[in-house]
């Protein structure tokens, strides 16, 4: 745990008793704070009691006595509407932050020639997969790290300074949106396309929030794939600031200046790398792995530039790859088996199609998202056959007739995996392109019981074990 002394002597309002809110109010106490915690529902209150922390009804709290309101990341910042707790701690004159707020503040009070490095990762898609990235590249070489945030343990429940060389945290933008000093070592923007605007109100202000990150680092890695990552770049660049920008050439012709997302080290400090996909890391398959890989890549040696490529390029070899997102299962004779239920809309499931070549015998469906599969036309040509199931069979059945794709009406996962496993080559991926829960608790029990069917087909041999 990092005790959060910023605060000491003085009482600090936390609303929001989950993952986030309670390991700040640990923190706060550690450092010599007093909290006042509050959540309004009651299983969040009892386990703040369970806890040992302080309960104090904030509807009824005396605002004049907090230094801060500290806001779990999922609670209304703007719109629709401002939580009441917000629209409280405005009245009153509190500012309200969040816990990456107070790990940044405690952070700058530590000795600059002994405070440990921090790299950022933000994005509307790959921000988890960079994030474990980067984190894999630094311990393999032999960096003490801590990970979390968005992903994980919550920021203030990591390793205390004295026990880490660098932290990677994941950031969304409801975290980045209450962290007015955010400035990481080195901050990672992926990519943006239009995500949480119930929450944001529009897409002007989602990206205004996520340019934060980008604007506040050391060093910023922008990705230059979407307009509104590029006008982000572009005022970086025009602010005079240390910027490295990324493009992916996912075209199968690689031009002549693009460079391997493993072998970025005479090229990183160049200020725009186009980077071509690594065929040879079958845990980070495609155009937008080479992207999350080249900026892990670039972050590590922006961190700690003496890295040696061949120790990072062997870290990438040995990523495992993060549960549910492109994760390679393995192989059934000359079928891979890829589990990519985290593809719960279109978009995401884009990315997956664009990866995994010919011969694809695609699993999909669910609970339809607005738009259906109608977007993923271009990549039709790449499916063998394609096996439904769930609630938006009958309208993706539709769509996939219409071009012309061969499917089949299965119903239920396991039907689907049955009916695969008669693939003599190519890929069987699950990337369903719909929400979970017409059959299953959420993506993860949909993985994971993708993962379960297929390891007890014949012969199927996972991967990492001799043989696959």
């Amino acid at each position: 745990m990092i005790a959060v002394t910023t605060f000491k002597g003085r009482t600090v309002a936390v609303f929001g008793m989950a993952r986030s809110g309670l390991a700040a109010a640990r923190a706060l106490l550690a450092g010599g704070a007093e909290v006042a915690c509050w959540d309004d529902g009651e299983r969040g209150r009892a386990a703040a009691s369970a806890a040992g922390l302080p309960l104090v009804d904030l509807r009824e709290a005396d605002w004049s006595k907090f230094a801060a309101l500290v806001l779990t990341p999922g609670v209304p910042l703007t719109h629709p509407q401002p939580h009441w707790t917000v629209s409280r701690a405005l009245a009153a004159g509190v500012p309200v932050i969040g816990d990456t707020e107070l790990f940044f503040r405690e952070l700058a009070k530590q000795p600059l020639a002994s405070r440990p490095k921090t790299v950022a990762i933000t994005g509307t898609n790959g921000k988890s997969t960079t994030t474990a990235l980067t984190a894999h590249l630094l311990r393999h070489a032999g960096k003490r790290v801590a990970m979390g945030g968005n992903i994980g343990e919550a920021v203030l429940g990591l390793a205390p300074f004295s026990d880490a060389d660098v932290y990677v945290l994941e950031l969304s933008s409801y975290q980045i949106d209450l962290t007015p000093t955010l400035n990481p070592d080195a901050g990672i923007l992926l990519n943006l396309t239009p995500d949480h605007l119930d929450r944001h109100g529009n897409m002007e202000h989602y990206a205004e929030v996520k340019e934060r990150l980008a604007a506040g680092a050391v060093l910023a890695i922008c990705g230059l794939d979407d307009p509104w990552s590029r006008a982000i770049a572009t005022r970086r660049l025009a602010a005079g600031k240390p910027l490295l920008a990324l493009h992916v050439e996912a075209d199968s012709t690689r031009p002549a200046d693009a460079v391997r997302p493993t072998d970025v080290t005479p090229f990183f400090r160049a200020g725009l790398l186009v980077v071509a996909p690594d065929r040879d890391l079958p845990t980070l398959r495609g155009p937008h792995n080479a992207q999350n890989a080249a900026a892990a890549n670039c972050a590590a040696l922006a961190l700690f530039p003496d890295l040696d490529q061949g120790v990072l390029l062997r870290g990438m070899e040995s990523f495992p790859g993060l549960a549910h997102r492109m994760e390679l299962l393995g192989s059934l004779g000359e079928v891979a088996y890829v589990n990519d239920s985290k593809a719960t809309n279109a978009d995401a499931a884009a990315k997956a199609l664009a990866s995994c070549g010919r011969h694809l015998h695609w699993i999909l469906g669910g609970q339809a998202k607005d738009g259906g599969i109608e977007s993923l036309a271009p990549f039709f040509r790449n499916v063998r056959r394609a096996y439904l199931i769930g609630a938006a069979s009958e309208a993706f059945a539709a769509t996939l007739g219409e071009h012309g794709v061969e499917f089949e009406r299965c119903e239920t996962l396991a039907n689907a995996v049955a009916s695969a496993s008669a693939a003599r080559k190519g890929t069987v991926l699950l990337s369903p392109a719909c929400a979970s829960f017409d059959q299953f608790k959420d993506f993860e029990d949909r993985g994971d019981q993708f993962r379960k069917v297929v390891s007890a087909l014949p012969g199927f041999v996972p991967y990492g074990d001799k043989g696959s």
